[in-house]
């Protein structure tokens, strides 16, 4: 950017190489955009499979541990002297407060998942520019006559070319 004949007050530039510029700044921006929607998804989503992971291991440990540990843990107590039927009830409702701590901490983790409000925020701001934005007026004045003015080699094409968009081919001739 040291030149000081390239930047977007200079008047010399043509009517392509502003257009060219305008649309590279736009895809600039469209990237960027996009690039941090992705690193905020990307937390998101890393928080939401740590909350996953809590509820799957509540349920795998509610579903295969429980009954090898549950009699285990019921006959052993029933060698203390209390009942087998109560020594039954107590392993179960060890078990029980275990998968709802659990559950818990993966309910936690998936209350702090929050929308992407930086690029929500971005976009509309960009949203809210562009519609503001209005082109600039010009007069109508036909391609063929704008790009014989240039003096470029298309202006014979252009001519034999009806029905075909005349913008493009003027665009194309002013890069």
């Amino acid at each position: 950017m040291s030149d000081p004949g390239n930047y977007a007050g200079n008047t010399d530039r043509s009517i392509g190489q502003l257009v060219a510029a305008a649309t590279a700044e736009m895809s600039a921006l469209v990237h960027d955009e996009i690039a941090l929607a992705k690193a905020e998804v990307r937390q998101d989503v890393k928080r939401g499979a740590i909350g996953s992971g809590a509820f799957a291991a509540a349920g795998v440990l509610l579903f295969f541990t429980m009954p090898m540990l549950s009699f285990a843990a019921a006959y052993g107590i029933h060698n203390l002297g209390l009942g087998l039927a109560w020594s039954f009830l107590i392993v179960a409702g060890a078990f029980i407060l275990l998968a709802a701590v659990i559950a818990f901490i993966g309910v936690r983790k998936f209350k702090k998942i929050k929308p992407p409000e930086k690029s929500i925020a971005s976009a509309k701001q960009t949203a809210a520019v562009l519609q503001n934005a209005k082109p600039h007026p010009r007069p109508s004045v036909e391609a063929a006559a704008i790009i014989e003015r240039s003096g470029s080699s298309l202006a014979k094409g252009v001519e034999g070319r009806a029905g075909r968009d005349n913008a493009s081919a003027v665009a194309r001739s002013s890069t």
